[in-house]
């Protein structure tokens, strides 16, 4: 039987986190930050595998964890600059005209990461580090989704590392539309993992 003190279990902060304060940042798209309205930390599964017995199968950690799609929306600049950022990047690995959009999709070379980038992670010396995407030249990015506290200061990182989209939604212009409802859109990416970073506990 678990026994526990209540008072040696009461929470330092008390705070609750808000839906609104929050960053999100990819270094392929420099012009999407500014426009994001939500972006999402992905759920995570782990399976399990039955042992049989001759009563009751007994469930076991599965060795491979499942995680949920990254998913991000952004209002659209009346020049379609982030848009065509994400476009670029899908019609780069897709290459649906010839080969070479993929070959010039990889010309771009590694991102430029303004962190040291030797490997490792180190939360305290260096917050907002983030590690190089496996080597596929500019295929993959990493992101970035911030948490702030109560008082917008940055508290936490959700580090999605490999990350490369998937799906780019569509704008729907309506010349009928009474009021001026401004396009937003939603992209989904894929990625290898994502960690979660305390940059500070207080």
């Amino acid at each position: 039987m678990t026994t526990t003190k209540a008072v040696d279990r009461q929470p330092s902060i008390l705070d609750y986190a808000s839906p609104i304060q929050f960053k999100f940042t990819c270094i392929k798209l420099p012009t999407v930050e500014f426009f994001c309205q939500t972006a999402n930390v992905p759920s995570i599964t782990l399976g399990t595998a039955d042992v049989e017995t001759p009563l009751k199968n007994i469930p076991i950690p599965g060795d491979k964890l499942v995680y949920g799609e990254l998913n991000v929306s952004f209002l659209v600049d009346e020049n379609l600059n982030n848009y065509k950022e994400l476009h670029d990047w899908l019609t780069g690995l897709g290459f649906p005209q010839a080969h070479t959009q993929y070959a010039n999709l990889l010309s771009g070379g590694k991102d430029r990461y303004p962190f040291s980038t030797t490997g490792t992670t180190s939360a305290s010396s260096d917050p907002g580090r983030i590690s190089d995407p496996i080597d596929e030249g500019a295929a993959y990015s990493d992101a970035t989704l911030t948490v702030l506290n109560s008082k917008n200061i940055a508290k936490t990182e959700i580090r999605f590392h490999n990350v490369y989209p998937t799906q780019l939604g569509s704008l729907a212009y309506d010349i009928k539309a009474s009021d001026v409802d401004y396009l937003n859109v939603n992209a989904t990416f894929a990625y290898m993992f994502y960690e979660i970073v305390q940059i500070s506990t207080t």
